[in-house]
């Protein structure tokens, strides 16, 4: 007979409260096959999070760690969408999420190490209220400190929102979906005991002091959350094992200093980029010819050996190359294109690039360019968004591309990747703040960034370029909106440092930080921080934003020379839209038996015509005549008809005793022969045939809704005018 045994057996469970609901981490039941595996409850959501190592690659150089987040639509009871009903590839939301979970952990794993770590996260429970992002982020740090991978952390990670009260403003740690439509700050921060190491922003235009505010709050929410993991880690912890560490001989480093030190200094001086590369590219290739050659006669062992130590001389001369670059900047204030630390690179730009596309515009910072374009649409254009949390649609999208020829490269053409999705995200966010509301602008938008040339700063240069393309466009944005990346470089010892405005990309590959601000004159809308070294502390952090304050504002000057407000006018090739409130009771009157009224309508006057639940109807033409006329049309057939109105109509059957005119669609009401026109009437076809448009005033509406009118009621106060 089969054993049952208790459930709970070799359960290691720890808990603590954080920002009032309970934040649990369990393991030891489930996965327990995997490196290390953490089942994290926060309210009713909970992810499980597993990492597995596995020996590294032959020939491999880089560290292979991979970060997969999934949110499996049974955590929320809801079925998959589609013909499949079953989880496909991973959506935005998922993507984004993974970088999340990435970005801090990556820079915690020892110099050479290349072991083959896979860190998977599921979404195994979700209450709709509390997401799961930062929980996974959490879990997924909370795994690799258990597991025997030499992880130099444990991290955490958690939201911080402002939410708008009747006290004022207040911070609020993990604050849920529905508190979230009441903040003005969206800010998911990750640290460790040394500092934090991620930062990811999301603002309508607040101030440098309220993002510091806001940092220092969820640092010490940070700092409870690791006490948390610690307790985990005494009770379920296994030894770290570091494992073979892939690190150039240092005979071979030494070879490589005192063969190229002094020319590869002199190389790393030059201004222009293609210039530096060639000349770099080339004191390697002839480094590794005279010094490091690849013995192909003799035996294998000879052979292999000199492989190993031709590889061991390329990570040399990248180590090299690295710290004569750190070494300029720091010491010297040499950056790799001779500006100064706090110089922007010089900018160009246009709008109105291309003739048929509703706003466009050119930005270049140096080498990096973006072409921008602005589509206009109208509600049937929203992105549907079907996740865990009910489905919403999105009014603006902004779409980042990084085809290979942007850096001279040719490479495979593919789809978007996590990068570009990534920054992508990053733009659209720190544009959504200066959007008008959709009362003030009921347009949907669509921004397609392109970068057509690379070297540093792309994502903030489709920010720049996103919005005088959307000025471009004639949408009422609420202030010029730049992005500003700084960078951090610290000499060997990590005791000085020095932080570079507008960083290029070998100063972002060299460098410490990516540390990129976007905003306006009046606040910040978005931040993302890539961090290499460990941590950054708040003092740090507070040198940093004001420095990117200053550069924001020095390129919003510039911008604004470009084109210095929103055009007055939408472009004429976009729709023109219109939106009218009807009584919710007659939306059905509006659409009519299976659709009939509002496809006639649509036909009729060439217009599109959206209708929401609140009653709220967007009516879309391509020109001015059509527009009126459809509104015309719909506010008779939804209007509420009362004594005293006047209506256009047209006679639709006529009676001996007088005639029916139809108001709107499915609405007529009864002209007696005697309401025709003045004095006696003999017949009702001496004043109107069948056909006619006539204009008709309401004279009465009884109890059952039949609506009398009266043609001479209007000849009567006509000629009473013209007398007066």
């Amino acid at each position: 007979m089969a054993t049952l045994l208790p459930i709970e057996e070799g359960l290691i469970r720890v808990s603590r409260e954080v920002g009032g609901r309970t934040l649990t981490f369990e393991t030891g039941v489930v996965a327990k096959q995997a490196g290390g595996a953490v089942m994290a409850t926060y309210g009713g959501s909970a992810v499980l999070a597993t990492v597995v190592r596995a020996k590294p690659r032959d020939g491999i150089d880089f560290f292979p760690l991979t970060v997969d987040y999934r949110e499996k639509t049974s955590a929320a009871g809801k079925f998959p969408g589609g013909f499949r009903k079953r989880e496909g590839a991973p959506n935005e939301k998922e993507i984004l999420t993974m970088r999340m979970i990435d970005r801090p952990i990556r820079p915690l794993f020892p110099d050479g190490f290349m072991d083959e770590v896979q860190v998977q996260v599921f979404v195994m429970s979700h209450d709709t209220e509390n997401d799961t992002d930062v929980l996974a982020a959490t879990a997924a740090s909370a795994a690799l400190a258990i597991s025997d991978c030499p992880f130099e952390g444990p991290v955490a990670t958690v939201r911080i929102g402002r939410i708008h009260t009747d006290a004022g403003p207040q911070l609020v740690v993990n604050p849920t979906v529905s508190q979230m439509d009441y903040s003005d700050l969206d800010l998911v921060i990750a640290g460790h005991k040394d500092g934090l190491n991620m930062i990811e922003v999301g603002a309508a235009e607040v101030d440098e002091q309220v993002v510091l505010d806001a940092l220092t709050f969820g640092y010490d929410n940070v700092k409870a959350v690791l006490g948390l993991i610690d307790e985990l880690v005494s009770k379920a912890g296994r030894s770290k094992v570091a494992g073979e560490l892939f690190l150039p001989a240092a005979d071979v480093v030494e070879k490589v200093r005192s063969v190229i030190e002094k020319p590869l200094t002199e190389a790393r001086r030059i201004v222009g980029k293609k210039a530096r590369q060639e000349q770099v590219s080339k004191l390697r290739d002839e480094m590794l010819e005279a010094h490091f050659p690849i013995k192909a006669d003799g035996n294998v062992a000879a052979h292999l050996a000199s492989v190993k130590a031709r590889n061991h001389a390329k990570q040399a001369f990248q180590r090299l190359e690295e710290k004569i670059t750190r070494r300029l900047i720091v010491e010297e204030k040499a950056r790799a294109d001779g500006r100064k630390p706090t110089e922007i690179r010089a900018i160009r730009g246009s709008t109105g690039v291309f003739q048929r596309t509703h706003g466009s515009s050119l930005f270049q910072r140096g080498e990096t360019q973006s072409l921008c374009s602005v589509t206009l649409g109208t509600g049937k254009d929203e992105q549907i968004i079907d996740g865990l949390i009910p489905e919403y649609s999105k009014k603006f999208t902004l779409h980042y591309n990084f085809p290979p020829f942007s850096t001279g490269e040719a490479k495979r053409i593919t789809g978007p990747g996590r990068r570009e999705i990534g920054h992508g995200a990053l733009a659209e966010r720190s544009l959504m703040a200066i959007l008008p509301t959709p009362d003030e602008f009921p347009y949907t938008i669509r921004v397609v960034s392109d970068i057509t040339e690379s070297n540093g700063s792309s994502s903030m240069a489709s920010v720049c370029g996103g919005c005088l393309a959307l000025m471009d466009a004639g949408v009422p944005i609420r202030g010029t909106c730049a992005g500003i990346s700084v960078g951090r470089f610290s000499d060997d010892n990590d005791q000085n440092e020095l932080f570079v405005t507008d960083i290029i990309g070998e100063e972002d590959f060299f460098g410490d930080m990516d540390f990129k601000v976007a905003g306006t004159r009046t606040g910040i809308t978005g931040i993302q921080l890539d961090l290499k070294a460990r941590g950054l502390t708040l003092a740090q952090v507070r040198v940093i934003l004001e420095q990117a304050r200053v550069g924001r504002l020095e390129i919003i000057d510039v911008m604004e020379r470009i084109l210095p407000a929103p055009r007055p006018e939408i472009s004429a090739l976009a729709p023109r839209l219109v939106t009218i409130m009807i009584d919710p009771e007659r939306i059905g009157k509006l659409i009519g038996p299976g659709g009939k009224t509002i496809r006639a309508l649509q036909d009729k006057y060439g217009v599109t015509i959206d209708v929401d639940d609140s009653g709220a109807v967007q009516i879309a033409s391509a020109n001015a005549e059509g527009l009126n006329g459809a509104r015309g049309e719909i506010e008779a057939l939804c209007a509420e008809i009362k004594v005293g109105t006047v209506f256009s109509g047209k006679v639709i059957s006529m009676k001996d005793f007088g005639a029916f005119i139809e108001l709107a669609p499915g609405t007529d009401g009864m002209c007696h022969i005697s309401e025709l026109a003045e004095g006696y009437v003999k017949s009702v076809t001496d004043v109107v045939k069948l056909g006619d448009m006539v204009r008709v005033k309401v004279i009465n509406v009884d109890d059952q809704g039949r609506i009398k009118l009266s043609r001479k009621a209007l000849i009567l106060e006509e000629k009473a005018a013209k007398g007066g």
